[in-house]
């Protein structure tokens, strides 16, 4: 059985005061697990999603963007990644200036240079380009 890997997840992502995390999906358990550890969280989809409490969600197309959702953030991540999202989702971090992060779809390869952190039970990717990485 592979481990849950969302505690180690807000872990290394609740060093940040803002974060954003695009396509939220059906799973908001990071995004509440970082705003119960007071980190304002904003999460995006294409689709309206319900989101837990202390979580702000927007409408937002990743590859068409609205850089004022990302504007303050800190970190930008994405959570089972595909690669023809990474290199957008790059993008929206490094025009904030915001670090990085993505999970991807098992063995999917990342599209963007980034390095690998080992998680339990999952792999989270640093995405090395531009200003605020690491």
């Amino acid at each position: 059985m592979v481990p849950d890997s969302t505690p180690a997840l807000v872990d290394r992502l609740a060093r940040f005061e803002r974060v954003v995390e695009v396509g939220v999906g059906n799973r908001a358990d990071v995004a509440s697990g970082l705003a119960e550890r007071g980190v304002s969280v904003t999460a995006t989809d294409v689709h309206d999603r319900p989101v837990p409490p202390g979580v702000r969600f927007v409408r937002d197309d990743v590859t068409d963007p609205d850089p004022s959702v990302y504007a303050d953030a800190e970190a930008v991540y994405a959570l089972n990644c595909p690669p023809e999202l990474q290199r957008a989702v790059a993008a929206v971090a490094r025009e904030a200036g915001a670090a990085c992060f993505l999970t991807t779809l098992g063995g999917d390869p990342t599209a963007v240079p980034a390095t690998p952190e080992m998680l339990p039970g999952d792999t989270l990717f640093v995405v090395d380009d531009g200003p605020g990485r690491r």
